[in-house]
């Protein structure tokens, strides 16, 4: 069994500490790409949404090195990412592909026997003791948990750096030298070595850069492809930003569900707004906007795929957010046909309506 998974951020780098720790072999696919999307579009219906479309691209440049499973997280709610693998799968029966599925479904949905069978399709090919299994998946989750981390600081940081684009080289560097080693141990080192680099970075704390929350579709706003790295060109142009969802965050989530207690902070900021779940991440876009507003930043940027139906149910609310609270909002659809420039060209305006309205609240003052 060679298994591979669909990019999404930086889960790479924590699936490369497991797989690595477990022994077992794996074919990462390359990053994405617009070869990947070309590909996934070819074969993709044409109504889906645009991550379907890299995942599908992913699976096929994996397979070309020989992958034979896929490992896929579950559903988020009534959303169409619940029928991902179902569809996947299809598709790829009907291309004469033969891919195996391995979907890591939340407990609450398919119950712990059936989730354990899942996993242990994984880790039987693994010929690591028990105990060295469970060590494996601890530093793999120390792993998500530090590159979340040092890229949270660094996007934060870039607003307030003496050297500009130090804090970007940095946590470029962190990603080529952590996956130079196939020792997790070796990884977490690495990490937490540029995690003290990153505290070492100079400041100007008399600076006040325009902050800007990153929300939306959770795909869309943690793969840097598919948003048309729009944090790191925040971060050329010295904005400091914030997003609540990454790979860590979800897993917490996911672990949580059981006992209602998870994101309780983020639930009660979008309450008055949104009260229940509607699929996807919606009810987390509302509440992070919320929240936003409430730590001091100047406004907040939404991201989701062209026809996400939970981000549009969140996009009709965010306007009532705005005008009642005055902060700025922005909504970026993005699908295949997206053009760097004209979302650039948005992105900048954006930035230059908060520093206007900024300078206007200073001259009144």
């Amino acid at each position: 069994m060679k298994i591979t998974a669909p990019h999404l951020g930086n889960v790479y780098i924590a699936a490369k500490a497991l797989f690595d720790g477990l022994g077992i072999e794996y074919i990462m696919p390359p990053m994405n790409n617009k070869e990947a999307l070309e590909i996934g579009s070819l074969y993709s219906p044409e109504e889906i949404c645009l991550p379907y479309k890299i995942m599908i691209g992913n699976y096929i440049q994996a397979i070309e090195k020989g992958a034979d499973t896929v490992i896929l997280p579950g559903s988020c709610g009534p959303c169409r990412f619940g029928k991902y693998a179902e569809m996947q799968m299809n598709l790829f029966n009907k291309i004469g592909k033969d891919l195996n599925f391995i979907v890591i479904d939340a407990p609450t949905d398919i119950g712990i026997k059936e989730l354990y069978s899942r996993v242990n399709q994984i880790s039987k090919n693994s010929r690591r003791r028990k105990i060295r299994q469970v060590g494996a998946l601890i530093r793999a989750v120390k792993v998500m948990n530090l590159i979340d981390e040092i890229e949270e600081k660094a996007h934060y940081l870039a607003g307030y750096e003496v050297i500009k684009g130090e804090c970007k080289r940095l946590l470029n560097s962190c990603k080529r030298d952590v996956l130079n080693t196939n020792n997790p141990r070796d990884m977490i080192g690495i990490l937490e070595e540029y995690k003290r680099k990153l505290d070492s970075v100079k400041i100007d704390k008399d600076k006040n850069p325009i902050k800007i929350a990153i929300i939306g579709e959770i795909y869309t706003i943690i793969e840097p492809f598919s948003n048309l790295y729009i944090e790191d060109k925040l971060m050329d142009y010295g904005v400091s930003t914030k997003r609540r969802l990454t790979p860590s965050w979800w897993v917490k989530d996911t672990l949580l569900k059981p006992t209602k207690l998870n994101s309780l902070e983020i639930k009660r900021s979008a309450s008055k707004y949104l009260s229940i779940g509607v699929g996807g991440h919606g009810r987390e876009c509302i509440g992070e906007a919320v929240l936003a507003q409430k730590e001091g930043f100047d406004g907040a940027i939404q991201i989701f795929p062209l026809g996400c139906m939970p981000e549009i149910v969140s996009k009709a609310i965010l306007p009532t957010i705005s005008k009642e609270k005055d902060f700025p909002i922005m909504s970026l659809v993005v699908d295949e046909m997206t053009g760097e420039a004209g979302f650039v060209t948005r992105v900048e305006a954006f930035i230059d309506l908060l520093e206007r309205r900024r300078k206007n609240v200073l001259s009144r003052s």
